[in-house]
């Protein structure tokens, strides 16, 4: 997800240094002595309007699973059951600072790091 949310705010800033050059002018009077052009507030308003778009939809969810995970991670406690990120469900045997001891069905304990340790679950 991190990854997208590079790559959207590349393409934003890409489309936002061709755009505004190539397509904003300042109103210039005529002839008949009207104004014409287009305005570089329009483009501006628009690009802050889709880097709003792409906080409220991207950002803003990832650092709240992000915040979600972390609070997780903090109320871990012995005897809870969980799943890796690997896809291995178990019981926590131990806990350290940066790994956790799990205890699988058929009784084997794997240590893993803390971190990959993904979620909670109902047995």
């Amino acid at each position: 997800m991190y990854r997208t949310l590079q790559i959207g705010l590349i393409a934003v800033l890409l489309i936002a240094v061709l755009a505004i050059p190539g397509g904003c002018t300042w109103a210039t009077e005529g002839e008949d002595g009207t104004t014409s052009g287009n305005s570089i507030w329009v483009m501006l308003a628009f690009f802050v309007v889709l880097i709003a778009l792409f906080y409220f939809v991207m950002v803003r969810p990832q650092q709240k699973r992000q915040k979600e995970h972390q609070q997780m991670m903090e109320e871990l406690q012995r005897g809870d059951k969980v799943m890796t990120a690997g896809g291995i469900y178990g019981t926590i045997e131990s806990i350290s600072e940066d790994s956790v001891v799990i205890k699988v069905e058929s009784g084997a304990t794997l240590r893993v790091a803390r971190n990959s340790v993904v979620g909670r679950r109902e047995m």
